[in-house]
């Protein structure tokens, strides 16, 4: 092969390598709602989990935790809610906020189980979760509604929202996208990770449902449900439950 041609071959290797990303492998993203289960891919795994070790950053600049050692758990403060499914997927029960960020899974092999084999496997798991800025509600009250997005940030959240396309929306009962007019305020935050929806509250309002969505790449990946319970009839807090979309 001439210098020419081998000069090109290596630079459509290089090319290649950074439209793939370094690791060779792509990248998954886990859309979840506070206070569900989930399970994030292992997509280097071997035949055999006692090479798989799963590695977590809340933050880019965090100190990575080791939470699986070559098939086994390490003695973490999420080890009960952790588990290890057969094809080395990384399962997590009781989702919180705090899970949200980025989880490594690498193998790790040979006879000492020293050589790591490449290439890792990253997942980046994003945390849907909804508030209100009252717990107890009635007609007549100002309420408003917080949905916010927990995500792995590299420099802010914005960073990683704009490059993977990430939105959130509010959306009615019939799933219409609501805009800010005469009955709703709709705020996003400066980073867009935070949407607020703010209403007051009517009589008939009873029962209502509002959901907060995140789309990926303009695919719903999970949502938010906040039901309007209102005091004055009916002795209980407002609802919240959450529905995980299409990954």
């Amino acid at each position: 092969m001439s210098d020419n041609n081998h000069l090109c071959l290596l630079g459509l290797i290089f090319l290649s390598s950074l439209l793939t990303g370094v690791s060779g492998v792509d990248d998954d993203h886990v859309f979840i709602s506070s206070g569900e289960d989930v399970r994030l891919p292992c997509n280097n795994a071997l035949h055999d989990c006692t090479s798989t070790t799963w590695l977590y950053n809340r933050f880019s600049h965090s100190e990575a935790v080791e939470l699986i050692h070559l098939g086994r758990k390490k003695d973490t403060e999420s080890h009960e809610r952790l588990s290890l499914g057969s094809d080395c997927s990384l399962n997590i029960r009781n989702i919180s906020t705090e899970d949200s960020g980025s989880y490594i899974c690498q193998q790790w092999t040979g006879e000492k189980r020293d050589q790591q084999q490449e290439p890792d496997a990253r997942v980046y798991l994003h945390v849907l979760h909804v508030s209100s800025s009252h717990t107890e509600i009635s007609a007549g009250l100002s309420v408003t509604l917080f949905c916010q997005l927990y995500s792995y940030h590299r420099v802010s959240c914005d960073d990683s929202v704009s490059s993977e396309r990430i939105d959130l929306f509010w959306v009615n009962q019939a799933g219409v996208k609501l805009r800010s007019d005469s009955r709703y305020q709709i705020s996003s935050s400066s980073d867009h990770c935070i949407i607020s929806l703010n209403t007051t509250l009517l009589n008939e309002d009873h029962n209502r449902e509002w959901r907060c969505e995140v789309t990926h790449r303009d695919q719903v990946k999970s949502s938010v449900t906040y039901t309007v319970k209102s005091s004055a009839q009916a002795d209980s807090t407002p609802e919240l439950s959450s529905t995980e979309g299409n990954a």
